[in-house]
């Protein structure tokens, strides 16, 4: 249960003052439902103001509070904008700016013969000095000189930003008295403030100790909590896995295993030999071989009398796993199947039956194979494919199926930078295939500015005449209002090709239904459609060695690791493969440099990381885009510089703390319901 002292944090945001049906809407957009929530809403920047006699001691550009006098009211005629000119004591005049609506409340605030205290921006418009849409405007100077530092919040329509600045006043005023989970040398050490004093420093200035001192408490409580399922895990019985190595000696491989292969084979066996279940990440690069790393990891459970589950994302991909390990376990002799959610009536039946006697040894399929009326005889083994699409209470629910804890394996194709497996992995051991198999040929990859798109047309009909296959990647799927017209839609692209590819062209994206995605995706896989169009659905795992061209449209607007991923799409055969990046014009620096890299490196590891320099505090890779980092607080950098401290802390904790047993384990435990690790929590609930 959640301690009583947090009580006051979980309240509904309905319980603050001018809180209504109406604002509900855009708060809960904004995620703010609670009172916990409004007071991690943190600032995005803040303006500072200066206070000035008259407006000669101002500059054009700059953020002022001063008193003017107001003159006129010009209205203009049709939608141009609404003027209130004033002066200052000198007599200088400036037009105070209002647009659309905004213009009702000029005629109520500024009335003319009356001075008044107005804050904005200071700007030039031609020979004439004007505020737009001031921040304040007030009677006495008083209030406004006050907020000569002001947050900046994000905001969802609906919601101002004197609204906001009120919730979290109110939100602020009921902060419980918490324990201190932070230990003090650290605190002492880094000249932190409590964490009362933490959030009201952190929503009046750009103050770093206090948002130091914030993402730090989320950092540890989401390495507290992966250790905790971690310790949990080593606690619960699982079966240890020894093989004899007679089916793996039957494999007949195309090509001799990498260093790190064989590497995380010995990993892997190692763990699996234990008797606490294995949990372990197999990170490799796009091609580095992973599934027959996993295949090896199947057999050690199926040569010691256990069964095997192989879960994947998609249909289509559970569909090509199932093709790849049939094809290889042929020599074997060992029972494979496949289980989706379309699998219906007798044949599911055949399944089930084969799983619960033990006639089936490895299974693969989608989350249908972890369904409530799905039984194993000994369910010994699970790999999990494309890793960051399950969070940790996933992996805690597929490793309650089996009579004793299945041993976990996790495999992702996103290079994920050190410091983010830590974040995101902090429970697993971690495998790295960082060589390539033999063999592979490197991508060609060149830059194309966008302007040279009928030659690049005509490239892609040679490479098709040749009897090979090609995709097309466009950033959107459909242009609307909020995006620019140069964005080349995968709509229009499709219908563009489809004019001079006809029935060799097919089109998917996102918002296709699952089946038209698969049917689409199908066609281009058995080669009936020459050239696929389509988002970056495609970027997971879909395997056609065939596809020797891939071609980025406004490359610049991806991510280095996305990228990447999507250039991993060709190259898979023994042909030469090319990857074409199209930029538009307006190439920022980054852009420039992101290209220059993708040019000049295919190792998925080193452009992780550059990821990570050049986006700084955005994007976290592939991660945030699939919804799945764990972190609110805590930016990029601060990941970087505290996690490691964190980590290091919290293992410490564990150590020390018997559980989390003493005061500072009872605060740890506070903690951890504040950010809501309740998966972590749960573990402790029998203690």
């Amino acid at each position: 249960m959640r301690p009583d002292i947090l009580n006051p944090l979980f309240a509904e945001t309905d319980t603050l003052d001018g809180v209504g049906p109406k604002l509900a809407k855009p708060l809960a957009k904004l995620g703010l439902t609670r009172i916990r929530d409004v007071i991690y809403h943190l600032p995005e920047r803040f303006v500072t103001r200066r206070a000035v006699q008259n407006l000669d001691a101002a500059s054009p550009g700059e953020q002022i509070v001063v008193a003017l006098t107001v003159t006129e009211h010009r209205a203009s005629n049709g939608r141009g904008p609404y003027r209130v000119m004033a002066t200052d004591t000198l007599g200088n005049v400036c037009a105070l700016t209002y647009f659309g609506r905004a213009s009702y409340s000029a005629k109520k605030l500024l009335p003319v013969g009356e001075t008044r205290w107005v804050a904005g921006r200071l700007d030039q418009y031609g020979q004439m000095l004007q505020i737009v849409h001031p921040d304040h405007v007030v009677e006495g100077s008083g209030d406004t000189l006050q907020r000569l530092c002001e947050p900046v919040y994000s905001l969802a329509e609906g919601l101002t930003q004197p609204k906001v600045a009120s919730l979290v006043q109110q939100s602020l005023e009921r902060l419980p008295e918490l324990p201190e989970w932070i230990e003090t040398s650290q605190l002492d050490g880094a000249g932190w403030p409590g964490w009362a004093d933490a959030l009201a420093l952190a929503h009046k200035s750009d103050h770093e100790t206090a948002r130091d001192r914030l993402a730090y408490d989320e950092l540890l409580a989401n390495s507290l909590a992966l250790l905790l399922v971690r310790a949990e895990g080593r606690k619960r019985a699982g079966q240890p896995l020894r093989g004899d190595g007679q089916l793996r000696a039957k494999l007949e491989l195309p090509f001799p295993l990498t260093g790190a292969q064989k590497r995380s084979n010995e990993e892997i066996a190692g763990d699996m030999a234990q008797e606490s279940p294995m949990l372990r990440l197999l990170q490799g690069d796009v091609g580095a071989g992973k599934t027959v790393v996993a295949l090896e990891a199947m057999l050690v459970a199926v040569e010691s009398g256990a069964q095997a589950a192989l879960l994947a994302p998609t249909e289509i991909l559970a569909r090509q796993h199932f093709e790849t390990l049939q094809a290889m376990l042929r020599p074997v002799g060992v029972e494979i199947a496949r289980l989706t959610g379309r699998d219906k009536g007798r044949a599911r039946e055949g399944i089930l039956m084969g799983l619960l006697d033990g006639s089936i040894d490895i299974i693969v399929g989608t989350h249908a194979i972890f369904q409530d009326s799905v039984n194993y005889r000994n369910l010994g083994l699970v790999v999990i494919d494309e890793q960051h699409r399950f969070g940790v209470s996933q992996r805690l629910m597929l490793a309650a199926k089996g009579r004793r804890a299945p041993h976990t394996l996790a495999m992702t194709a996103t290079p994920i930078p050190r410091t983010l497996t830590l974040a995101q992995y902090g429970e697993m051991d971690v495998s790295r295939l960082d060589e390539l198999p033999p063999g592979r040929q490197p991508i060609d990859t060149r830059v194309v500015p966008q302007d040279r798109l009928a030659e690049v047309v005509d490239g892609v009909a040679r490479h098709v005449a040749g009897g090979q296959q090609a995709y097309w990647v466009c950033p959107m799927v459909r242009e609307n209002e909020f995006v620019t017209e140069d964005i080349a839609a995968a709509e229009a692209r499709y219908a563009s090709l489809r004019e001079r590819f006809g029935d060799d062209v097919v089109l998917v994206h996102g918002q296709l239904t699952p089946e038209l995605k698969d049917a689409g995706m199908q066609r281009f896989a058995s080669g009936q459609a020459k050239l696929l169009v389509a988002t970056t659905v495609i970027e997971v795992g879909v395997d056609v060695p065939a596809a020797t061209l891939m071609v980025i449209e406004q490359a610049e607007r991806f991510g280095l690791a996305q990228l990447h991923q999507l250039r991993g799409r060709v190259g898979r055969g023994a042909e030469k493969s090319v990857c074409l990046l199209l930029r538009g014009d307006a190439l920022s620096e980054t852009g420039k440099r992101r290209l220059a890299l993708m040019r000049e490196s295919q190792d998925g590891f080193r452009l992780a990381e550059e990821d990570l320099e050049l986006r700084g505090g955005g994007e976290l890779l592939g991660i945030r885009q699939s919804g799945d980092t764990p972190f609110r607080t805590a930016t990029l950098e601060q990941i970087q510089r505290l996690l490691p401290v964190a980590h290091a802390d919290a293992r410490l904790l564990m150590e020390h703390g018997d559980g989390l047993e003493g005061a500072r384990g009872e605060a740890a435990r506070v903690l951890l319901y504040l950010f809501e690790r309740d998966w972590g929590v749960k573990t402790l609930r029998g203690g």
